[in-house]
């Protein structure tokens, strides 16, 4: 694990730890800005993505934090992750062309067992 990664894991075990599970997603997003703030950890929140379509920007598309400048956080608070939530975290690395994500899912009981990595 890369030192990147691994602080901003910390900084949402420290949120889980104070708040638990079974809260709005748009909550943890909003108390892991905060806790990495203190941190003095740089982010991005809610920045939006470009998608182009033949030739088109669309926009619309959001990631939920982006931290450092190329870690794409994405928060969930859900029961169990599903595919899907994976396969929208690829396709915000692929129209960023960034590398490292995080999918967070502060849904389950046990943090650690709710963090996905994904690269390219």
């Amino acid at each position: 694990m890369d030192l990147q990664t691994e602080k901003i894991i910390s900084a949402a075990i420290e949120v889980h730890r104070i708040l638990g599970n079974g809260l709005l997603e748009s909550i943890y997003e909003e108390a892991l800005c905060y806790e990495l703030s203190l941190r003095g950890i740089p982010f991005e929140r809610q920045k939006e993505l470009d998608v182009v379509y033949k030739d088109k920007v669309i926009k619309g598309q959001r990631l939920d934090i982006l931290v450092f400048g190329e870690v794409v956080v994405e928060i969930k608070s859900v029961r169990k992750l599903e595919d899907v939530f994976t396969a929208q975290t690829l396709s915000y690395l692929k129209s960023t062309k960034l590398k490292r994500a995080l999918l967070i899912n502060f849904g389950e009981s046990r943090l650690v067992d709710g963090i996905k990595r994904i690269s390219l």
